[in-house]
């Protein structure tokens, strides 16, 4: 690349400017981006070594559109990245319907904790074996031989007390 190129490139902008301008205005829309992409454009110019360009003004042409390109490109990115975000955050809604607050009301939330309580009132209130058991199958994620390894008892008699702890939470639920 000679001097001359580059020197050639950065006088059809100057020459081609105002032309450069309304055409990324017509396809950005808004003129303070329109400026910001002929900036980007200049900065593309004025730094980034070309080689010989035998239509400067076509090549110039080109350069914008390809940045307007990239530009929606990456606004279409961020919308789908925003968008994933706002469906996981809140309930999928269609359009015109206002989406859903996944969050818990307060009254869910103290229902919750109540029936926290009376399960770990429950757990706590079972019969020796079976709460041992229980524990260490549901809560330490134990297998039957594991527990029962544990316990010195048969595999059979791990499910009978987990059977017996169950039978005792589903009441205790109920009630």
């Amino acid at each position: 690349m000679s001097l001359a190129d580059h020197d050639g490139l950065e006088i059809a902008y100057g020459v081609y400017r105002t032309e450069l301008l309304r055409l990324l205005l017509a396809r950005a829309g808004d003129p303070a981006e329109a400026e910001d992409l002929l900036q980007e454009l200049w900065v593309k110019v004025s730094q980034q070594p070309a080689g010989p360009v035998a239509n400067g003004k076509a090549y110039l042409f080109r350069m914008a559109q390809n940045l307007v390109i990239d530009r929606l490109r990456e606004r279409q990115r961020r919308m789908a990245r925003e968008r994933r975000w706002s469906d996981a955050a809140t309930d999928f809604a269609s359009s015109g319907v206002e989406p859903a607050d996944q969050r818990k009301t307060a009254e869910e939330q103290i229902l919750d904790r109540e029936e926290i309580a009376t399960l770990t009132s429950a757990i706590a209130n079972l019969p020796e074996g079976a709460r041992r058991a229980f524990e260490l199958h549901k809560i330490e994620g134990l297998g039957h031989a594991e527990v029962a390894a544990r316990l010195g008892i048969s595999k059979s008699g791990v499910e009978k007390h987990i059977a017996v702890a169950m039978k005792y939470l589903r009441r205790a639920l109920i009630d």
